[in-house]
């Protein structure tokens, strides 16, 4: 077996999640993974090509995965067979504050001499105080780290000094923290390789698929993503990764886009062996200048017909969704509308009107999108119980007149848990109506072993707080849920499921609450399977429509057969 001088870990959300009974509720029923936040970044996917491609092996081993699926999984025994030249972690979102340095510690105190590598936008904000842990080595900060990783590497094998590497925060020998500039920010993406068969390749290197696997039920439900571009042009002010926050973190100033002939070949190749859905991060249309035009010529070109979510930032009319018919036999759109109230929607960053949303979910049925999925926000400045409740009814109404078909599929859920840092909220919160109990990522880090999420939320409002912000979403919820059945987007059967879970997660709370109010006692009981579970919905309602990966293997083989 082949050995790794780099190995990338990702971490749980919360390392003792097996042995500690918390109350997740809502905070990831709108992605893919579980409250354990098992999802990795697809950043491990460009900084191990780029390194691979440098000559130095790099591994991929999700942590977080294993712990959930396999009860078994002995994570100190793994990592003490493990001797790379160094261990990298990632710190991008703020829920893994509390597991990635948890895991850091455990791998310093079996490996103490082998440096531990943060890396990530939250360890890019916290940087300064994420360095000052015993268990972290080298933090690289930015949005583009493949190349200081790589250069990082280089001078850890040679045992050269790391002074002049871009972007790195390291620690010298008597364990003093020196701050490299921040000068590498990448003007676009187009040097990135981003190998999408590097995944099933280091599955046969290592005899490992659990470790690879991004997220807990992937191999039923393969969906993959495509970056458009690392920046964003918008300032959604709660946002960490809107374009004030990349360029106050990051240094960006100018969004770096990736060319469109080449984000063509990336979805070409992910299509060559999953005929799962691909995500194409970011709107295409944001780049302007006809990037939307000619990335859509290129996937014509190139023959991508598997289904396809496109991400739109704002509105559209039908000439856009007719070109995308088109080409895209089999496509979905997802837009975050985050409220119903176009005051609400405009204190937040958006300045859009209802009737343009009605219009763009009205011309992609027309042009045969095959499903459009709505999300919508708590937490939100100017935001009030009434204005959710008006949410509920707005999106009932919605269904009742766009539902046919069951096209429109819309979710809500909270800002939850944290506040994201370098957003503008974050940074200036009383300015934008909020207060917030957590500013340092240790008592982010300590907030995530709370025994409920009702306990971790970082912040309230002056138009909500804490306890109204909980009450409203599990309310909203079944308001949803309710909508959602009546108008055939989920069976009857399958609403009373959710409710009853909400119902449960409401009562846990509520109990909770009573046992600290009365005796200080902060722990409740709750099944480990439950962990995979939605709080607010069903997972399967925010999946698109998928071939197993099991069912791809055939196309798996043969591609990897061929030149």
């Amino acid at each position: 077996m082949s050995r790794a001088e780099l190995i990338l870990l990702h971490a749980p959300s919360n390392y003792d999640f097996r042995q500690r009974s918390i109350v997740y509720g809502p905070i990831s029923d709108v992605i893919p993974s579980s409250p354990v936040f098992e999802m990795y970044p697809i950043g491990f996917i460009s900084i191990a090509g780029h390194l691979e491609k440098s000559g130095i092996r790099t591994r991929i081993v999700n942590i977080a995965n294993r712990m959930l699926t396999e009860p078994g999984f002995d994570v100190e025994r793994f990592l003490s067979r493990l001797h790379p030249a160094a261990f990298g972690i990632d710190l991008h979102w703020l829920p893994h504050a509390q597991g990635s340095l948890e895991l850091a510690r455990v791998v310093k105190r079996l490996h103490p001499s082998i440096p531990v590598i943060f890396g990530g936008l939250s360890s890019t904000f916290f940087y300064e105080e994420l360095i000052g842990y015993p268990q972290v080595d080298f933090v690289v900060r930015g949005d583009s780290t493949e190349e200081p990783v790589l250069k990082l590497m280089q001078r850890i094998k040679s045992k050269g000094a790391f002074d002049d590497i871009p972007n790195v925060s390291w620690k010298d020998k008597d364990g003093m923290p020196h701050h490299n500039p921040l000068s590498w920010v990448l003007p676009d993406l187009n040097g990135i390789p981003l190998d999408y068969a590097y995944p099933v390749k280091s599955v046969i290197r290592y005899r490992s698929l659990s470790g690879m696997l991004p997220f807990n039920n992937w191999l039923d439900y393969p969906v993959t993503a495509v970056f458009t571009c690392r920046g964003c042009t918008l300032n959604c002010h709660s946002c960490g990764g809107s374009h004030y926050a990349f360029k106050s973190m990051c240094h960006r100033n100018e969004i770096a886009y990736r060319s469109p002939t080449l984000l063509a070949d990336d979805i070409h190749s992910i299509q060559r062996y999953l005929r799962g859905p691909v995500f194409i991060i970011g709107d295409i249309r944001q780049a302007g200048n006809g990037y939307d035009d000619e990335l859509l010529r290129a996937m014509s070109r190139r023959g991508v017909n598997g289904p396809v979510v496109l991400e739109l930032f704002s509105p559209a009319g039908d000439d856009f969704f007719k070109k995308v018919s088109r080409v895209i036999p089999h496509y979905n759109i997802q837009m975050s509308t985050e409220s119903h109230d176009e005051g609400v929607r405009r204190a937040f960053g958006k300045g859009w009107r209802n009737t343009d949303v009605e219009e763009t979910i009205r011309a992609a049925i027309t042009n045969n999108c095959r499903r459009f999925d709505l999300f919508y926000m708590i937490g939100l400045p100017k935001q009030d119980r009434v204005s959710v409740t008006g949410t509920v009814d707005y999106m009932a109404g919605l269904l009742r007149d766009h539902g046919k078909g069951k096209v429109v599929h819309p979710h809500i859920s909270p800002l939850a848990p944290f506040i994201d840092p370098g957003s503008q909220v974050f940074d200036r919160p009383e300015e934008y109506g909020y207060r917030l109990f957590y500013r340092t990522l240790e008592q982010h880090r300590q907030a995530l072993i709370s025994p409920a999420w009702s306990h971790m939320l970082s912040y309230e409002t002056n138009w909500m707080s804490r306890q109204d912000i909980v009450d409203a979403t599990y309310e909203a919820a079944i308001g949803f849920n309710q909508a959602k059945a009546q108008f055939g987007v989920i069976r009857p059967e399958e609403a009373k499921q959710v409710e009853a879970r909400i119902r449960k997660d409401m009562a846990l709370i509520a109990a909770l609450d009573r046992r600290i109010a009365g005796h200080g006692e902060s722990s409740l009981d709750q099944d480990e399977d439950e962990l995979a579970l939605a709080a607010t919905c069903l997972k399967r309602e925010l999946q698109w429509p998928a071939t197993s990966f099991i069912r791809s293997m055939p196309r798996i083989l043969w591609s990897l057969c061929r030149p």
